[in-house]
């Protein structure tokens, strides 16, 4: 068979061809790369909810901050179930650990300086915009659906 393209048809012949090949390829290597991401993201976030929850029980006791940190695991590993499922990135539970983690360092500079100051001020606004963000994204999707959650 000659391969070597004689005229623009034959040039197309030959690309679509190729695409036809290349392009199942590409998507199974894709999807194959997301399920090996999504279950080392998956196995990482359950280890270190593990050793942290493990190093509260080694201390006899649970602070503020080490609940907000089993949170912020919580949601991270409600995101990847969520990502596995729908293959969609819930961009709302980004915006929770946004906050979670905030709220945890405005926590953890209460309890190390004892004061309220303008950094504590300043992450009590970046709290406000991310809420914000969440209701202007939880807006949106109910007003603007997506074609492709219409089609399911």
């Amino acid at each position: 068979m000659n391969m070597t393209p004689t005229s623009p048809k034959d040039a197309t012949k030959i690309e679509n061809a190729i695409e036809r090949w290349t392009v199942p390829i590409g998507n199974l290597f894709v999807s194959l790369f997301h399920r090996i991401a999504l279950f080392g993201i998956g196995a990482a976030t359950v280890w270190s909810a593990a050793v942290a929850f493990l190093g509260m029980v080694s201390k006899g006791s649970a602070s503020i901050e080490d609940l907000l940190l089993l949170f912020i695991y919580l949601e991270i590993g409600a995101m990847v179930g969520i990502y596995f499922k729908t293959n969609h990135m819930p961009v709302r539970f980004l915006i929770y650990v946004a906050i979670t983690a905030v709220t945890r360092l405005i926590i953890d500079l209460v309890n190390t300086k004892h004061e309220a100051d303008m950094a504590i001020l300043l992450m009590g606004i970046t709290i406000l915009v991310l809420a914000l963000a969440n209701a202007v994204v939880r807006y949106a999707s109910y007003k603007f659906p997506s074609r492709h959650a219409d089609n399911e």
